[in-house]
C-alpha cells in the first residue's frame, strides 16, 4: 500500500509566507539599524531670554525601554499586515498561472481550439501563455492533419481491397467459369495486390521520412542522382519523355536511402505527370555553401495557389486520378525528406506547363543538423 503523502502547501501560501517574511525582516532591520540608534541621541532644546544669545541645554532623548516597547508593538501589528500583503501580492502574481492551469485542464485532443488569451501586460508568465497558445495551435493543426491523413489512407487502402473482394466473388459465383476466366481473375487480383503493395510501400517511405535522419553520411549528390536516372530511363522512354541531366560533383551529408527516395520521387513525379513528347531535365550544382538539386518537367499548367497543396499527403492535381497516376504521396515524401535534412524546398509553376522543383542541401561532407 502506498503511504499517504503529507499535504503540501499551495504555491500561493508559500509565496505569501516568503513575501511576509521579507516584509517582516525589513521591519526588524528598520528597528535595529534606525530606531535603536535614535534612542542614544540627546534632544537639544533652546534656553534663555528671547533677546539674549541662544543658550542650549541638552537633555535625555527617547528612552530605550519606551522605544523597544513601541517597536515590539509595531512588529506584532506588522505580522498580520505582512501576511495579508504577501497573500495579495502572491495572488496577483499567480493569476496568469491559474488561467494557464485551468485552460490546460480543459484542452484535450478533441478540444484543441481553446486558447489562454492572457493579453497584456507583458511579463514572463504572459509570454509563456503566448508560447503555449502557439503550441496549442500547432498541435491542433497536427491533429487535424493526422485525422485527414488517416481518413485518406483508409480510403486508399479500402478501395483495392473492395475491388479484390468483388473480383473474387464474381469469379466464384460463376458456375460456368473456365480456366481462362479464372486465370484472368487471378491476373486482375495480382494487379490489385500490386497496387496495394505499392501504396503500403509509399506509406512506409513517408513514415520513415517523417521520423527524421538517424544517420549522416557523406555522399555525392550527383552520384545518387545518376543511379536513380539509370533505373528510370526505360520507363521515361516508354512514356515518350525526354530525360536529360547536367550533373556536377556536389558533396553533402545525410541519409543515403532517404535522399535516394527524394530523388526517385521527384523524377517519378516529373515523368508521371507529363505528356507525350515532354521532357524532364535534372541538374545538380554547387552554389556557395549549398548544393542544389533541380528537377524541371513539362506537363499540365498548374495554378500557383495549388502548388503547396500538392506537397500534402494524398493530394493530386486532378481529383479523379487513379492508382496508375500515383497515390498523391510522392511530393509529400519529398517534403518530409527535405525537412528531415534541414534543407530548403522551392517550387515554381512554369507558364508553359509543368513544375520546377529545387532542393537546397548544405554543402560539405559533415552533418549539418542542430
Amino acid at each position: 500500500m502506498t503511504p499517504k503523502q503529507p499535504a503540501r502547501r499551495s504555491l500561493q501560501t508559500r509565496l505569501a509566507l516568503a513575501y511576509a517574511a521579507g516584509i517582516y525582516a525589513a521591519g526588524v532591520l528598520v528597528v535595529l539599524f534606525v530606531a535603536v540608534p535614535l534612542a542614544s541621541v540627546q534632544a537639544t532644546t533652546p534656553k534663555g531670554h528671547p533677546s539674549s544669545s541662544a543658550i542650549t541645554e541638552t537633555g535625555p532623548g527617547i528612552g530605550l525601554p519606551q522605544l523597544l516597547a513601541g517597536s515590539a508593538v509595531a512588529l506584532v501589528i506588522l505580522i498580520p499586515v505582512a501576511l495579508a500583503l504577501g497573500w495579495f501580492v502572491a495572488g496577483r502574481f499567480l493569476r496568469p498561472l491559474r488561467a494557464i492551469t485551468a485552460t490546460a485542464q480543459i484542452i484535450s485532443a478533441g478540444n484543441l481550439h481553446q486558447r489562454l488569451g492572457l493579453g497584456e501586460p507583458g511579463d514572463e508568465l504572459t509570454e509563456l501563455g503566448h508560447i503555449l497558445d502557439d503550441l496549442f495551435a500547432r498541435l491542433q493543426a497536427s491533429f487535424d492533419a493526422q485525422r485527414h491523413f488517416i481518413a485518406n489512407a483508409s480510403h486508399e487502402l479500402r478501395t483495392p481491397l473492395a475491388g479484390l473482394r468483388t473480383l473474387l466473388e464474381v469469379a466464384l459465383a460463376d458456375p460456368d467459369a473456365d480456366a481462362d476466366a479464372l486465370r484472368a481473375a487471378c491476373q486482375e487480383a495480382l494487379a490489385l495486390g500490386g497496387h496495394q503493395e505499392r501504396l503500403v510501400q509509399a506509406l512506409l517511405a513517408l513514415a520513415t521520412s517523417e521520423r527524421g535522419v538517424t544517420r549522416w553520411d557523406a555522399l555525392d549528390l550527383a552520384h545518387v542522382v545518376e543511379g536513380v536516372l539509370a533505373s528510370r530511363r526505360d520507363r521515361a522512354t516508354e512514356a515518350g519523355i525526354d530525360l536529360t541531366e547536367h550533373l556536377t560533383p556536389a558533396m553533402t551529408a545525410g541519409d543515403p536511402r532517404l535522399i535516394e527516395s527524394l530523388v526517385a520521387n521527384l523524377i517519378d513525379n516529373a515523368v508521371r505527370h507529363n505528356h507525350l513528347g515532354g521532357h524532364v531535365h535534372v541538374t545538380v550544382r554547387t552554389s556557395g555553401t549549398q548544393v542544389a538539386l533541380t528537377v524541371t518537367n513539362s506537363g499540365p499548367v498548374i495554378p500557383d495557389d495549388q502548388i503547396q497543396r500538392l506537397f500534402q499527403p494524398f493530394q493530386k492535381l486532378a481529383p479523379d486520378r487513379h492508382g496508375r497516376d500515383g497515390y498523391g504521396l510522392g511530393l509529400a515524401i519529398v517534403n518530409a525528406v527535405t525537412q528531415a535534412h534541414h534543407a530548403i524546398l522551392t517550387t515554381s509553376a512554369r507558364p508553359e506547363g509543368g513544375l520546377s522543383i529545387t532542393v537546397w542541401f548544405a554543402h560539405g561532407s559533415h552533418p549539418h543538423h542542430p
